[in-house]
């Protein structure tokens, strides 16, 4: 098994117990200025694989850029993050999916409590969640621009309140707005936080997060006048890949092939505890 530099076995353990782990690295400021800079750049296009919100038009999400942008392309490759992930799945992964989530100031919408697998597993096949969702903070996510909220250990429940019927309309929009097609129940969600408690994904711009596929999050509205930016890189099992996903590519990467670590000067990772 590969483990990412100080990323041990109980670290390991302690995130397929709660369903999360804070990295002990970080990008470092040059770093984030550069995919910062890059990823603004990217929101500005207008093409299917840039998303805007509902009202306004604000951009909302940029998906799949890794395929067609060569610094989001060796950010996947870092052998820190590719460590991680392999510590965690415990053997070869590619990447299933790349995007980047936006909260403008004042115009970010909520995300409401869900789960990433019942997606993939619905919509692409993935036959089990051995996948992990490695989030970067492009900006600094605080309790008012609203960062990720997860209610640890929910991830052990298995999938819940899927609906009963097919719900798959074959329009992937459906997927990437505030009006998600699976969503957790709002009564769900109080109950579970009220029994296993939530915790916040916030930090400085730079600050990297694991987080399992089942575990039940949500995200508010950014109230404030600062964006808060977070990049996601998930990675799957090469032995957990879908066999006939319908999505985008974009949305649903074709090429399980394992990832090949290489660093890259414009990246830098720093140790942070």
């Amino acid at each position: 098994m590969s483990q990412a530099p100080g990323t041990t076995l109980d670290a390991a353990a302690r995130y397929h117990e709660t369903g999360w782990y804070a990295a002990d690295f970080s990008l470092d400021h040059r770093s984030v200025s550069a995919l910062r800079s890059r990823i603004t750049a990217l929101g500005e296009q207008r093409r299917p694989e840039v998303v805007q919100e509902k009202e306004g038009g604000a951009t909302r999400a940029i998906h799949g850029c890794h395929a067609w942008d060569d610094l989001c392309a060796a950010l996947v490759g870092l052998p820190e993050l590719v460590g991680l992930a392999m510590s965690l799945l415990g053997g070869p992964v590619y990447t299933y999916q790349f995007k980047v989530n936006f909260k403008q100031p004042y115009e970010g919408a909520a995300w409401p409590w869900h789960q990433d697998y019942a997606f993939w597993q619905e919509e692409d096949g993935m036959p089990r969640p051995d996948a992990v969702n490695i989030a970067i903070a492009l900006d600094h996510a605080h309790e008012g621009n609203g960062p990720l909220t997860v209610i640890p250990g929910s991830h052990r429940l298995g999938l819940l309140d899927l609906p009963a019927s097919d719900t798959r309309t074959g329009d992937w929009r459906d997927h990437v707005s505030s009006d998600l097609a699976y969503t957790v129940s709002p009564d769900r969600a109080a109950r579970l936080s009220a029994e296993l408690g939530t915790e916040l994904l916030v930090g400085p711009a730079g600050t990297v997060h694991a987080f399992h596929p089942s575990i039940v999050h949500s995200s508010t509205d950014n109230l404030s006048p600062d964006r808060r930016a977070l990049l996601l890189i998930t990675y799957n099992a090469v032995t957990n890949a879908p066999a006939a996903p319908a999505r985008p590519d974009f949305l649903v990467s074709r090429d399980i092939a394992p990832v090949t670590p290489g660093a890259d000067a414009r990246l830098t990772l720093r140790q942070v505890r």
